[in-house]
């Protein structure tokens, strides 16, 4: 495959990169320089599409596919296009779902390097996680200066591998001392409060104050106490200052892509990196952002945290469906699922993000079957378009990206609206999350977390935006309710501060931050063949 990629100075003279923003890291990958942010012949200029889709399947809808597939249709539209995509994480990759870099026609390329280890950010973001937490047990191994209270440590380890033996751990420091025999935890990379800070994080100062704003824990007087506290800031700053560098590769068709960060979108905030984004809004007229699974996930995320917190505002929204995935909200009737389609037109609508239901056509389809999602879409007054991005590449992507630029052409300044306000107290926010995005009627909150919203409040928090952890498989907080049940009510059993970040994170349900492998993993699958080419990684 390497021996079809065009090299990676191409790629960077193709999007009209100057060379001195271009730090390259073998001959098809790059790190763009944050200088790029400050140069006044680069403004931002190009409109921001936001790819979302329908209540997916265990397997997805092929999201990512036809984000990619869509950037390539653009292209040979004649439009300067580029993607700002996630980085895939490994536990997806050896776990069930598998890479998330695409395949077929439209995949980010070398995609079994950027499957892996990539440029190392994912390394890079574990290791400042961890030296936050080898320093907290240093600082009460070393005679807790700060008056910590190990019981109360919220700061977890973190690595990017799917494991359910770490989910629940016990912490020895060492003897009979202070600390020794606590409870803790891992989560996964895509989980750690550092991953949401470097996908948030506008320039290097930036990403320092939010470091230094992560809370770790308490004193035992109750008393919140900061990452900036322990003085492990700088050196998470050395570990960072590669990761926080946006990624620059290619789709199966050289067209440009941003590869940066991967915040899971059902337990964090799920999409790239704000620089990254940043970076492609100067230098292309459309840029195509694929966000966390569906409008319920991602995209209310998007709109109501990554936002208002960084000034980027979509023009347009993609909503990819598939017949499997209506089929199986409507419990194997296909009619019967096209109320969960619905219900993501009307949540798009509301948010006022002008839409395009891309109908991502698999082999098994039937055209009758196409052509009566087609009449439904019609009927719910939204624009649709096919779209065969793995098979036919951007070719199959055509209809869709002319459907795509129609609809921005025709809504040149939409009203965008958010789910809450700002003032809106905890509460509120999720309220309004639960009834006006997922259709519930109420919310109830678990003693733990009435506990958790009392003392968040109390320490001046309750302003922050919130990120509701809860499963992508339905609209509810049960993955078991499909198409778009309402009456129901949300269940926020506990809640986690992010300060860092700048949001709460609100946990509906049983939310796992560590996954687990399943019987037969993708692990099986993968190997290095006689040519030392890797396999098995899609």
């Amino acid at each position: 495959m390497n021996k079809q990629l065009a090299p990676i100075e191409t790629i960077a003279k193709k999007l009209g990169v100057p060379p001195q923003y271009v730090e390259q890291l073998g001959p098809y990958g790059a790190k763009l320089k944050l200088e790029l942010l400050q140069d006044p012949n680069l403004p931002r200029r190009g409109k921001l599409i936001l790819v979302t889709a329908t209540t997916p399947t265990v397997s997805g809808e092929g999201k990512t596919v036809t984000a990619i597939g869509l950037v390539q249709g653009l292209e040979r539209s004649g439009k300067k296009a580029v993607i700002t995509s996630r980085e895939p994480s490994l536990g997806p990759v050896f776990g069930m779902k598998g890479g998330a870099a695409g395949a077929g026609g439209s995949a980010l390329e070398p995609s079994a390097k950027i499957n892996l280890h990539f440029h190392g950010d994912f390394h890079a973001i574990t290791s400042a996680h961890n030296l936050l937490a080898a320093l907290i047990d240093a600082h009460i191994f070393h005679g807790n200066d700060l008056n910590l209270d190990p019981d109360a440590i919220a700061w977890p380890r973190a690595m990017d591998m799917n494991d359910r033996a770490l989910r629940q751990i016990t912490l020895s420091v060492g003897g009979k001392r202070e600390g020794s025999n606590r409870r803790s935890e891992f989560v996964i990379t895509a989980a750690s409060e550092i991953m949401a800070i470097l996908s948030l994080a506008q320039n290097l100062d930036d990403l320092r104050h939010r470091l230094d704003s992560i809370v770790i824990g308490t004193t035992r007087e109750g008393r919140p106490v900061r990452a900036a506290e322990l003085h492990g800031t700088g050196g998470m700053m050395a570990l960072l200052s590669e990761a926080f560098l946006p990624n620059l590769v290619q789709t199966t068709e050289g067209t440009p892509a941003f590869v940066h960060c991967g915040p899971f979108a059902n337990i964090a905030h799920g999409t790239s990196s704000v620089v990254s984004q940043d970076m492609a809004l100067r230098l292309a007229d459309y840029v195509v952002n694929e966000v966390g699974f569906a409008t319920d996930l991602g995209f209310e995320k998007y709109l109501d945290l990554v936002m208002p917190s960084a000034g980027l505002k979509p023009s347009a929204a993609v909503l990819v469906t598939t017949l499997q995935s209506l089929r199986n909200q409507g419990q194997g009737e296909l009619q019967r699922g096209f109320v969960n389609l619905k219900k993501h037109i009307a949540n798009l609508r509301q948010f006022g993000v002008p839409t395009v239901v891309a109908i991502n056509r698999f082999p098994s389809d039937t055209n009758e079957e196409l052509s009566l999602l087609q009449t439904y879409c019609k009927a719910q007054g939204a624009a649709s378009a096919l779209s065969e991005a793995f098979t036919k590449g951007g070719e199959g992507a055509a209809a869709l990206a002319q459907e795509v630029v129609r609809t921005i052409d025709s809504h040149p300044n939409p009203a965008l609206q958010t789910a809450y306000s700002t003032g809106d107290s905890t509460e509120e926010k999720i309220l309004q999350v639960a009834q006006k995005v997922y259709g519930a009627a109420s919310v109830e909150y678990s003693e733990r977390a009435s506990k958790k919203l009392a003392q968040f409040s109390e320490w001046g928090f309750s302003r922050m935006p919130i990120c509701i952890a809860k499963t992508q498989y339905s609209f509810s907080d049960d993955p078991k309710l499909p198409g778009a049940p309402t009456g129901w009510t949300l269940h926020v059993s506990d809640l986690k501060l992010s300060a860092g970040a700048g949001f709460l994170v609100v946990i509906s349900g049983s939310m796992m931050l560590m996954p687990g492998l399943p019987k037969e993993s993708r692990a099986m699958e993968i190997d290095l063949d006689a040519q030392g080419e890797i396999i098995g990684v899609s």
